[in-house]
């Protein structure tokens, strides 16, 4: 309710915007339009001798009035106030003169009004601005009506009502002017009302598209920011990895050519694992929009499936390969988990491995999963000296943490990172899980200590 109060309040404080050339050179055609009318009205009046007043001065005077009294419509959209005045002025001045004609002076009283309401941005002076011309209009008939009433009236022989003919003249001619200026005030309100509808549905409209561009902005950074998470979670694991191999090979190669066969091996091996993974990240960004993982015409197995917590050995053996101890162990009842939420795992896993092979200079580390009640657990310890190089140090030390907090926090989970009181480092990330019974489809070999 408040924020509707709030809003119908900044309404009230809207204001018409000033009428565009458009406008203007309409509201001159409209003055023009009017005048001619009234110069044909007034020469058919005169022809006629049907004179509003019973008499009317000469035929030049009447077109000076004529004129007068229309020409201030040319500019009624821009000085709507001073086009009131003017007009309900003359207008009256008019009547004392007894113009022939009152029909065309009565259009042009008319437009006045209409255009006050529909154009004034005081919202209260265009109110009393028109309040105030009607009952001075008002009490110009009145005036009239009471000296018509000590005036000889020859104009009711025929008159065969069962009411008097002046009382029945004095509830016609109040009766036409209600319904006269009321249809003024109110057809110029309504026309005010309906531009600033207009203009609200603009500003919707306007404030719709900007959502838009900000919710595609958004999709837009977002999605960036996956793809980089996961060029860095797949790329910098295997290139770190096949760095240490190779400097392996490179320090062995004149004297062990065996160990340095073995290390070319695990390079060889690590790049065609490292392009598997990229073609599966390719893989998914162009999958289609219905949902398909690949391109209808991809050939089998190009695209392979992102890794989850069944990779992790392979992972592990990855870091062994590059002369890192490593010991995985599962804890607990395993039990299956969302592909995101293993995929999640695996980069964590991967990502502090990728630390540990890059940064801390350990000999040891340990890969630890535990299926706890609610939770998912996966735990990376290490022994690496005190004072190396850790992920989440100054920005210019890589996104490594940074990319595992986002990948947790998207599973409303938590990550823990930092040094151990005996020394190393430890990166614990908590999944939050649904509590699942075991099934027949456990599979029967996990290892329930360290392996």
């Amino acid at each position: 309710m408040g924020a509707t109060l709030e809003e119908e309040s900044g309404w009230s404080r809207w204001r018409r915007p000033r009428p565009t050339a458009a406008q203007r050179r309409q509201d001159v055609w409209t003055g023009l339009a009017v005048l001619g009318g009234s110069v044909l009205v007034t020469v058919l009046v005169n022809s006629m001798g049907a004179f509003a007043f019973g008499s009317a001065p000469s035929l030049t005077e009447q077109f000076a009035w004529t004129a007068a009294m229309t020409a201030p419509l040319v500019v009624r959209t821009r000085f709507p106030l001073a086009v009131l005045f003017a007009v309900g002025v003359l207008f009256i001045f008019g009547q004392v003169r007894q113009v022939g004609d009152n029909l065309v002076p009565s259009i042009a009283l008319f437009l006045a009004i209409y255009t006050v309401g529909a154009w004034e941005r005081n919202r209260t002076l265009a109110r009393w601005a028109r309040i105030g011309v009607i009952a001075a209009m008002f009490a110009w008939l009145g005036f009239s009506l009471v000296r018509a009433l000590f005036e000889p009236h020859d104009g009711f022989d025929d008159a065969a009502g069962p009411l008097d003919p002046f009382v029945a003249a004095v509830i016609y001619e109040i009766g036409f002017n209600v319904l006269f200026f009321l249809s003024a005030y109110v057809f110029g309100n309504a026309a005010w009302l309906s531009v600033r509808r207009q203009a609200e549905l603009a500003r919707q409209a306007e404030e719709l598209r900007r959502s838009q561009e900000q919710n595609t902005r958004g999709a837009v950074v977002a999605e960036r920011v996956r793809i980089a998470r996961d060029l860095h979670d797949v790329v910098a694991h295997h290139v770190s990895v096949m760095g240490v191999q190779a400097g392996a090979a490179r320090r062995v190669l004149d004297k062990d050519a065996d160990a340095a066969r073995e290390a070319l091996r695990s390079v060889e091996h690590t790049a065609r694992v490292a392009i598997g993974e990229l073609r599966g990240l390719l893989g998914v960004l162009r999958a289609e929009p219905d949902g398909d993982t690949a391109p209808a015409d991809a050939p089998a197995g190009q695209y392979p499936s992102s890794p989850g917590l069944g990779e992790l050995s392979e992972l592990v053996a990855t870091a062994r390969a590059a002369g890192l101890e490593v010991e995985l162990g599962t804890y607990g009842d395993a039990r299956p988990v969302p592909d995101g939420m293993a995929l999640s795992a695996y980069r964590v896993a991967q990502e502090a491995l990728t630390n540990v092979v890059r940064h801390a200079g350990a000999r040891k580390a340990d890969v630890r999963v535990r299926y706890l009640a609610d939770t998912l657990e996966i735990e990376i310890a290490d022994d690496g000296r005190a004072g190396v190089r850790r992920p989440g140090g100054p920005p210019d030390r890589g996104f490594g943490l940074l990319g595992m907090r986002e990948r947790v926090a998207v599973h409303g989970g938590e990550l823990e990172a930092g040094p151990r009181r005996d020394g190393g480092f430890r990166v614990r990330a908590v999944l939050p899980t649904r509590s699942e019974p075991s099934t027949s489809d456990t599979p029967d070999d996990v290892e329930m200590s360290p392996s």
